[in-house]
């Protein structure tokens, strides 16, 4: 891999773009155990409204990462799955949900020091919201 990978012209860069929008790798791993609806997606995901899953099926379509099927019945039965090129994402996903696991405690023992050292700190915090 070229020292320069993370450029922004760079392919390594687009992948982190992808990634860096919680939901897109959120509704790619809820996807990971076959087809669902949408309704099924916000109540396994928790904490998404109708609008960002809406935007973020729509994003993760536009990157080939997912595909969304409609009944011949009608558009009442919606059905959204991962495409091949968004399985290629779940090993990622995975990896780096083990390390928010294994290492999310000294993240946010650190954000707690750096609030304590700081109460007027403008950093956002990373610790997730109650309700996700």
């Amino acid at each position: 891999m070229p020292t320069d990978v993370y450029l922004a012209d760079c392919r390594a860069r687009l992948a982190f773009d992808l990634l860096a929008n919680t939901w897109n790798a959120v509704v790619l791993w809820a996807l990971r155990d076959g087809p669902r609806r949408p309704v099924e997606l916000r109540e396994r995901i928790g904490g998404i409204s109708s609008k960002v899953l809406t935007e973020t099926l729509r994003r993760l379509r536009f990157n080939g990462l997912v595909e969304r099927w409609e009944a011949p019945d009608g558009p009442s039965h919606v059905e959204y799955r991962l495409t091949d090129l968004g399985r290629t994402l779940l090993t990622p996903i995975g990896a780096v949900g083990a390390w928010g696991f294994e290492h999310g405690d000294e993240v946010m023992a650190a954000q707690d020091a750096a609030e304590a050292g700081d109460a007027d700190s403008a950093v956002p915090r990373l610790r997730p919201a109650a309700d996700s």
